[in-house]
């Protein structure tokens, strides 16, 4: 029993190290210029042999990050808004997280706002019709349901509204902007909050 438990262990461990080795690959160099021996070496495994028992193609390691980031990040959400009441709150809170994530872990901010997932996975649903950001776009109708956002569609609300944060992570990810996405995040904030605030 404890050698089963062990075992299992060491399997999450080796899948854990190939899709971080993957991200971080696929973030820098590109999907498609990397390989699963570059993955294999990232990972730090002897053969690739290793990989085939985790992922039987480069294409479902992407599939799983994908999935990975996005219900951790609807997961986030979800707790956002148990503990936060009012909308306003619950998006400052998300852009809280936002800019955190670039900080803390850019190869995932990447994976999430700068590659063109698409490429390699076109069965992936665009940004915004991703079960988080749909939640962002709930999150804005109650706002102007509530009175304190202004009263245009929530569509275009999020548009207005996640555009201006979007272009300000990207725009530190790729190195424009040359400060920590934290050192923009109030400014990125009042320039968000005041597109759709009710004035």
């Amino acid at each position: 029993m404890d050698q089963e438990i062990e075992d299992i262990q060491t399997q999450s461990e080796v899948q854990d190290k190939i899709l971080l080795a993957a991200l971080k690959l696929f973030t820098e160099k590109g999907y498609f210029n990397t390989s699963l021996i570059d993955i294999k070496e990232a990972a730090g495994l002897k053969t690739t042999g290793i990989i085939y028992q985790h992922f039987k193609t480069k294409q479902m390691i992407a599939v799983q990050l994908h999935a990975n980031i996005f219900d951790s990040l609807s997961i986030s959400i979800d707790d956002i808004r148990r503990t936060n009441e009012k909308s306003s709150e619950q998006l400052r809170s998300i852009v809280d997280l936002l800019f955190k994530l670039t900080d803390d872990a850019p190869d995932v901010s990447r994976f999430l706002l700068v590659l063109n997932v698409n490429e390699f996975l076109p069965e992936a649903k665009p940004l915004h019709e991703s079960a988080a950001f749909k939640k962002i776009i709930s999150i804005i109708e109650v706002g102007i349901k509530e009175g304190e956002m202004r009263n245009i569609s929530p569509q275009l609300g999020y548009a207005e509204f996640f555009g201006i944060i979007d272009n300000t992570l990207r725009l530190v990810l790729t190195g424009f902007l040359d400060r920590k996405a934290d050192f923009y995040q109030s400014q990125a904030w009042l320039a968000a909050w005041n597109a759709l605030a009710k004035k």
